[in-house]
């Protein structure tokens, strides 16, 4: 296989790892206001992704980072052209870890009310935009012959995007829910297994519609299966929640993203970003790429660093395994 094609493959598994774990931290942090009943609550679930939530974030820099790297055209086009939707993820991002960490500091209540209204709408707008920029890189957008982008931002707002934006939020609120129930203990535990079954149902009816779109309009049988298999894990998840069934659920929701993330890449290969205007024009594996020796250079890199990255995260989740509940709480702040 070309370093070129393995590289793509690679960012995908990136992407697939970042929605899947920054996912439920997105979930987590809409739930604070949907989920939880007083401040206690939401401290619990605030503390279910507070061991956790910046090592998420590492996968996305590492995304990008690679996307640099590997394929600087993809990159520069995609941040000059979707450069205020990314930026306000960026402004949510860094609002959201501030939020993380500066909420506890002082005791007043309207202190402590402000950062969590920071949080739980720090964590609603990525997880819809990330949806729409995605939505806009498989439905192809506005690139000249010069690999630019040339469309305007309302462009982007296509009803494709923005349902893809909608089952993002739903799927990602439905993963933090499941991944809430299997975290907490006592009552938060109950309303987050019945709530997670009622958004489950949600997502279950919208993000087909996406994927069936999908399909239609890029698909081939590779991403047929990957479609099939996203819908399937869906249901198994909806399931196993409704039969108390947490790590199940939490298991197959995590599959349904990663079955979900990588049908769109599949439907994307060969290109990295169509375009509207000529196919001539779109963006490629091949067109897009960086030389050969750099992309052996970053294979080498890869190699080394990669599995000492995942060992140290799975070392983490392992420590911080145990169930948590209000109980816990050293304090009401």
């Amino acid at each position: 296989m070309e370093l070129h094609n393995v590289w793509f493959v690679l960012i995908a598994v990136l992407w697939i790892g970042y929605f899947f774990l920054e996912g439920f931290d997105f979930g987590v942090g809409v739930l604070t206001k949907l989920l939880a009943r007083d401040r206690a609550e939401r401290r619990v679930l605030i503390n279910t992704i507070g061991p956790v939530w910046d090592g998420n974030e590492v996968w996305l820099l590492t995304a990008a980072g690679a996307t640099f790297a590997a394929f600087p055209d993809w990159y520069a086009t995609l941040f000059s052209g979707f450069y205020l939707p990314l930026l306000l993820i960026l402004v949510c991002l860094i609002v959201r870890g501030v939020a993380f960490e500066y909420r506890h500091k002082r005791a007043e209540e309207r202190w402590q009310t402000n950062w969590e209204h920071a949080i739980f709408w720090t964590s609603l707008l990525p997880a819809v935009l990330w949806g729409v920029a995605f939505g806009n890189i498989v439905r192809g957008v506005k690139i000249d012959e010069n690999k630019e982008y040339v469309g305007g931002l309302f462009d982007l707002l296509n009803p494709y995007a923005l349902l893809g934006g909608l089952v993002t939020l739903a799927l990602f609120t439905f993963h933090g829910a499941v991944f809430a129930a299997l975290k907490t203990m006592g009552g938060i535990r109950v309303r987050a297994r019945a709530l997670a079954l009622k958004l489950g149902l949600v997502t279950a009816a919208a993000a087909p519609a996406f994927l069936v779109w999908t399909q239609a309009s890029r698909g081939d049988g590779t991403s047929l299966v990957a479609m099939v298999l996203a819908v399937a894990a869906l249901v198994g998840a909806v399931g196993a929640i409704k039969a108390g069934r947490e790590g199940w659920s939490f298991a197959l929701s995590g599959v349904t993203i990663a079955a979900a993330v990588a049908m769109l890449f599949l439907t994307l290969f060969p290109n990295v970003m169509p375009s509207t205007l000529d196919d001539a024009w779109s963006l490629t594996v091949t067109n897009a790429s960086s030389s050969p020796y750099t992309l052996k250079i970053m294979t080498w890199l890869a190699a080394v660093a990669t599995p000492l990255v995942l060992l140290y995260q799975g070392w983490t989740y392992w420590v911080f395994r145990k169930r948590i509940g209000t109980q816990h709480l050293a304090d009401s702040h």
